[in-house]
């Protein structure tokens, strides 16, 4: 359904926005809450928000506020992720203590798949070659190829399931919205449709610019250590290395049109093939409401014109 009479929304703070594609939905995050809107199987957008409560100063230090940005929003990510799994499979409620648990298993897995796999790879292909066994960057950069080969097939594994074509579409329809906003396009389903759907700040991006950072720190660790000492160093440098990713891409942001920004922010944007696809109408309704409900928790001024048509939506 097109939007008669949409918000229009005054300039603010734009990098503050960030999103997440879930199940038959987006969620969409500011800096004083978040939001999330789902369709369900009758049709209706159901919504969910919640605003913030007073935030840390560790969120706002420079280099350590990456890492637990990271974590919160991995955790609002799999809250949204829980709530929409209720909307569309109609589930009871969860346990928190499950959430938090699933949160800590994929950590685990993470670790297991991205840290410890291509570290070993790296040490068995230095069975065979001696150069990689004893010079620190060359280990580590073989370790960071191999943990960019091993995350781009754990994606095209997940692309197979049939689920992810939607949840990719979403991701698409949550990148056009933002680009519409950034622009201060009026949000109706005619305007975003004519955005991109990649964007410069997607978490695909984050992610090379982490694997990047990773192999300059990792090759400062001796090739001397044994293969835990490794492991373990590797995930004490994770909050370091994610703080500077954070850091690198906001100014990726800022510089995207400059040759540098458009270096960095390359390997990103051509992931986001994979990631994203082209969304239809009514996913991009469901990125709309779930965006303008998240601004609606930052400040009701930022509505020029607080008239708009009613969606079918649920609280």
């Amino acid at each position: 359904m097109v939007v008669s009479n949409p918000f229009l929304f005054k300039k603010m703070n734009s990098s503050t926005i960030g999103g997440q594609a879930v199940i038959e939905g987006v969620m969409m995050k500011s800096s004083k809450g978040w939001a999330v809107a789902v369709r369900n199987p009758e049709g209706d957008i159901i919504v969910q928000s919640e605003k913030f409560k007073k935030q840390s100063l560790l969120t706002k230090i420079p280099i350590i506020r990456g890492f637990f940005i990271l974590i919160q929003t991995m955790w609002l990510g799999l809250k949204a992720i829980d709530f929409s799994s209720k909307v569309v499979f109609k589930e009871e409620k969860s346990n928190p203590w499950s959430m938090a648990l699933s949160l800590i298993l994929a950590f685990f897995i993470g670790i297991a798949l991205f840290i410890v796999l291509p570290l070993y790879l790296t040490k068995l292909t230095g069975y065979f070659l001696n150069l990689v066994q004893i010079n620190p960057f060359l280990f580590n950069f073989v370790d960071g190829i191999l943990r960019v080969i091993i995350f781009i097939g754990y994606v095209y594994g997940i692309a197979l399931w049939p689920q992810m074509g939607r949840i990719f579409a979403y991701h698409g329809a949550e990148h056009k919205v933002i680009n519409a906003f950034e622009t201060e396009k009026v949000l109706d389903i005619e305007n975003v449709s004519k955005y991109s759907r990649f964007h410069v700040r997607c978490g695909t991006s984050f992610i090379f610019i982490v694997l990047i950072i990773s192999i300059l720190f990792f090759s400062m660790i001796p090739s001397s250590w044994s293969f835990m000492m490794k492991a373990l160093s590797r995930i004490i440098l994770l909050p370091i290395i994610a703080g500077i990713s954070y850091e690198i891409l906001k100014l990726s942001a800022k510089w995207q049109n400059t040759r540098f920004g458009k270096i960095i922010i390359a390997p990103g944007l051509l992931f986001q093939k994979i990631t994203t696809k082209e969304p239809d109408k009514s996913q991009i309704e469901v990125a709309i409401t779930a965006l303008k409900t998240v601004l609606n928790l930052d400040d009701s001024s930022l509505l020029r014109d607080s008239a708009c048509s009613r969606m079918p939506v649920k609280n």
